[in-house]
């Protein structure tokens, strides 16, 4: 499908601009009015890390006139090996800094604007406001659904990727895009593709399972591909359409991603009409939490083999649900014990668990996974080194495994 141009061309081009984007003009989808379109065009970018670096740096290549830079990090020499608009000398400093001057050094000609301000509820719509279009180049969840919600409310395209190991995904989010002939298109936001949030600790970060240094460059890359389709009006859009990049089999495949008509945001009955508490909506922990999870997190489906083990015998361990006493009436997983979290916290839930020598695992509960990491690093601090949390907890449990209990 073909959309019209976000931008409108600059008057001209300089006869300096002529020369350096020759190449560009020569090409019949995007020539010269294209390029003034690029001219024109104002790109925020969120973050100068893994994506953000090639997607500023071939941005800036291409002529796109202004360009924002979103990031309140500093350099740390673990970022050089993916993180390429950064070097050596650049270590400690503010990574918006040595973005916005390695940038310069790329293309002198264009304007850059740095936030150098961490992205919140209480700044975001104000930093995009006036931007034709966002590329989104976050590491977290919470980040990202709040980067989603805020372009809808705006009316903001923006330009969606992802990475982890040696698998990238990147898609355009533009629920009120119209084509060329000016029908309203029935384009998603991110919300149709992810309605929920994965469980804590279900998706490791980049820091603990790693990625592939150059997959940043071929994601950042597509990023900015449509970024440029977007702004001139050229080709098809990745609207609607999940890129998936497998780099370790170098396979390429396009899903088709329809909007939800339950969607919680561009839906037919919206439930977000506001900026939301997007740490709380994504379940953020401690970093104490994030640690105990990692590699210590069992879905539904493992736990209900478990419960089948230990009721044949060959298994043992205690189930633990560390919610509140009322929440555990509306509806519990069977065979679980109630210990609130809040036993954990003050050392008395130790006293009611089976001794650390005594071979019996423990494997804690509460209604999605939050409240389940916390109470797991209490006991993984305390020795139960093989105990194990429910990444879901009761709601995941009730919703895959038993729909007949309430939800709620």
């Amino acid at each position: 499908m073909t959309f019209p141009a976000l931008v409108e061309p600059a008057a001209e081009l300089s006869v300096d601009e002529v020369r350096r984007y020759s190449r560009h003009l020569i090409i019949p989808d995007v020539g010269m009015t294209g390029q003034k379109r690029l001219k024109n065009a104002k790109v925020l970018v969120i973050g100068a890390g893994g994506l953000g670096s090639p997607a500023l740096m071939y941005l800036a290549a291409a002529g796109v006139g202004t360009l924002g830079i979103v990031e309140f990090d500093e350099v740390d020499e673990s970022n050089l090996q993916r993180q390429i608009i950064h070097g050596q000398s650049d270590v400690g400093r503010p990574k918006a800094v040595s973005a916005k001057e390695s940038v310069a050094e790329i293309n002198p000609l264009i304007e850059v604007v740095v936030y150098e301000e961490r992205l919140d509820n209480d700044n975001v719509l104000r930093i995009f406001e006036g931007w034709d279009l966002i590329v989104d180049g976050t590491d977290n969840f919470a980040t990202r659904y709040m980067v989603n919600d805020a372009a809808y409310f705006l009316k903001i395209p923006y330009v969606w990727g992802s990475i982890y190991r040696f698998d990238g995904q990147a898609s355009v989010f533009w629920p009120h895009a119209v084509d060329t002939d000016g029908n309203r298109v029935d384009a998603p936001c991110y919300r149709c593709l992810y309605p929920e949030p994965p469980p804590p600790g279900m998706v490791p970060s980049c820091a603990e399972g790693g990625v592939l240094g150059v997959l940043c460059a071929s994601i950042g890359s597509i990023q900015v591909n449509e970024a440029i389709k977007v702004l001139t009006g050229a080709g098809d859009p990745a609207v609607g359409q999940l890129v998936i990049y497998d780099a370790l089999e170098l396979t390429w495949r396009k899903l088709k991603v329809r909007k939800d008509p339950n969607c919680a945001l561009c839906g037919e009955n919206p439930t977000v009409t506001g900026l939301i508490d997007y740490e709380s909506f994504c379940g953020a922990i401690s970093d104490e939490a994030a640690d105990a999870a990692a590699g210590s997190t069992i879905s539904v489906t493992q736990l209900e083999h478990m419960l089948k083990e230990r009721e044949e015998g060959s298994r043992d361990f205690v189930l633990v649900d560390v919610r509140e006493p009322n929440e555990f009436e509306i509806n519990r997983i069977p065979g679980s014990v109630l210990i609130p979290k809040g036993e954990f916290l003050n050392g008395n839930a130790l006293e009611q668990l089976p001794s650390v020598d005594s071979g019996t695992q423990v494997v804690l509960h509460c209604k999605s996974g939050v409240r389940s990491a916390e109470a797991l690093a209490v006991i993984k601090g305390a020795g139960y080194d093989d105990a194990v949390h429910v990444g879901g907890g009761v709601v995941a449990w009730v919703n895959q495994i038993d729909p007949s209990q309430p939800s709620y």
